[in-house]
């Protein structure tokens, strides 16, 4: 069923994430949200848990289940949303397997 990713020894993606909130600006800043902020919680919450991980064995929030992208970007939403503030709402976690097959999470 899954060809040469069907591999004993694994197979490995570089994926890439792209993380949408929405909201209303503030009016002194003009911003949702402090983009530095932002980065530090996909960091912290998501690019350190999976990089250079094996999904199926090093990532808790991925035990259990197959490790598609589908599966994965709806774990990453259930691993960021709660760190988001309130002030704004998790909009879309768009994440590319490659340049042309990407899924997008908008929640449930």
């Amino acid at each position: 069923m899954f060809g040469v990713c069907a591999n004993e020894n694994w197979h490995g993606h570089n994926y890439e994430i792209f993380v949408t909130i929405k909201g209303t600006p503030d009016p002194e800043t003009g911003f949702l949200f402090d983009v530095k902020k932002l980065s530090v919680l996909i960091r912290k919450y998501i690019i350190d848990e999976l990089d250079h991980k094996n999904l199926n064995i090093d990532v808790p929030f991925m035990q259990g289940q197959m490790c598609s992208t589908e599966n994965l970007a709806i774990a990453i939403w259930k691993q960021l949303a709660p760190h988001i503030p309130p002030v704004v709402q998790l909009h879309c976690i768009k994440l590319y397997e490659t340049p042309r097959i990407f899924v997008e999470y908008f929640g449930e």
